[in-house]
């Protein structure tokens, strides 16, 4: 299985800001997208179920974004997301927003996996740590690198 999951956006209105150009906060609502439906997709974990039903939750606890170019309204941008480590409770992911080949926002997250009923992190549940698995098996960390 590839170690990355592409999806296309096209830029809308309501991702600009007045001067024409996605205003910075709307890339992070695209990332969040984005996994929603490399979950969906990809993981084959129903991400509305994992959600609402089982109350597992998958906040960013850490962020880090570099924006490069603009993206106007239009345009498609195709979002690339790549796993760069899994760990016992947390996730690393690597987003590129690309467009014709260039690149205009990149961005390293740290997602960790929440009891939505205690607001605790807990362990990977054992569905999701064997789909991470099996999508990207170069991220997964031996048990002494996991705590």
């Amino acid at each position: 299985m590839n170690a990355s999951f592409d999806m296309p956006v096209r830029i809308r209105f309501a991702h600009c800001d007045p001067a024409g150009i996605v205003y910075f906060p709307q890339y992070l609502v695209m990332t969040n997208m984005l996994v929603e439906e490399w979950f969906n997709e990809r993981l084959a974990i129903d991400y509305a179920h994992m959600i609402q039903t089982r109350r597992v939750g998958l906040p960013i606890v850490k962020l880090d974004c570099e924006f490069s170019r603009p993206s106007r309204m239009g345009e498609t941008i195709t979002l690339s997301l790549d796993v760069t480590r899994i760990g016992r409770r947390s996730i690393g992911l690597a987003i590129v927003a690309r467009c014709a080949g260039e690149v205009r926002f990149r961005a390293a997250q740290v997602l960790v996996t929440t009891s939505l009923e205690s607001g605790q992190s807990i362990d990977i549940p054992d569905d999701i740590a064997t789909a991470l698995a099996a999508f990207a098996p170069h991220a997964v960390q031996s048990e002494e690198q996991r705590s």
